[in-house]
């Protein structure tokens, strides 16, 4: 088994980024990129449905095992790899980090990233225009989540407790695309805590060389 594993996906999106986080928190030897075996891997190719049956990235590559699934990949790399641990010994505050997990994955992906944040970075308006309306419509949704994620944060300076885990590996390159967009200062202005919070993920050496701005070149 190689000591490295290889990230296929691109830099820009929140998972990668994710899976990137929990190689840099642990030391974990990686590559990055939508080239498998030396060639590119063509996004929704048959290739790409071979490594991944619903067409999605990122995929982890370790020798001859391939897993998908951010949450997966990244409880993967922290059993198989030596490093600081990204999950708690104790069984209960482990769940909690799992339950977080799975909420980020799920449903603060699909109203902040698919549904509020892409809009402002791939445009579908007319002329390449934000869709106004579209933002509208996505708002309640991630001021809803956002107040859960901030109350949350009155337990702790991360999600479950004093430690960094996979729940803010998963957090941070959401957070961070929302704390660099004007247009949700409204939503910030109410979550204090969740400022604090995104700030913090960015001081750590891992997020200092994983969040940085993104090269969107020949994305659609």
């Amino acid at each position: 088994m190689t000591a490295s594993v290889q990230i296929v996906g691109p830099q820009f999106s929140t998972f990668v980024r994710s899976v990137q986080l929990c190689c840099e928190e642990k030391g974990i030897p990686y590559t990055l990129g939508a080239e498998v075996d030396g060639r590119p891997l063509g996004l929704h190719s048959p290739e790409h449905y071979a490594l991944h049956p619903f067409g999605k990235l990122p995929i982890l590559l370790h020798g001859e095992r391939r897993l998908i699934e951010t949450p997966s990949i990244c409880r993967y790399l922290d059993a198989a790899f030596e490093g600081p641990p990204l999950q708690p010994e104790d069984p209960w505050a482990r769940a909690q980090v799992d339950q977080w997990t799975g909420i980020l994955a799920l449903y603060v992906d699909q109203a902040l990233v698919r549904r509020y944040l892409l809009e402002f970075v791939f445009p579908k308006g007319e002329g390449g225009a934000v869709r106004q309306e579209a933002v509208a419509a996505a708002q309640p949704e991630v001021a809803r989540l956002l107040g859960l994620l901030e109350g949350q944060l009155a337990h702790g300076d991360y999600l479950v407790g004093e430690a960094f885990s996979i729940a803010d590996a998963i957090a941070a390159p959401m957070l961070d695309y929302l704390l660099g967009l004007p247009a949700a200062e409204a939503f910030l202005a109410e979550t204090p805590r969740l400022v604090a919070y995104t700030q913090r993920l960015r001081a750590r050496p891992a997020a200092a060389r994983v969040l940085v701005a993104p090269d969107l070149g020949g994305a659609s």
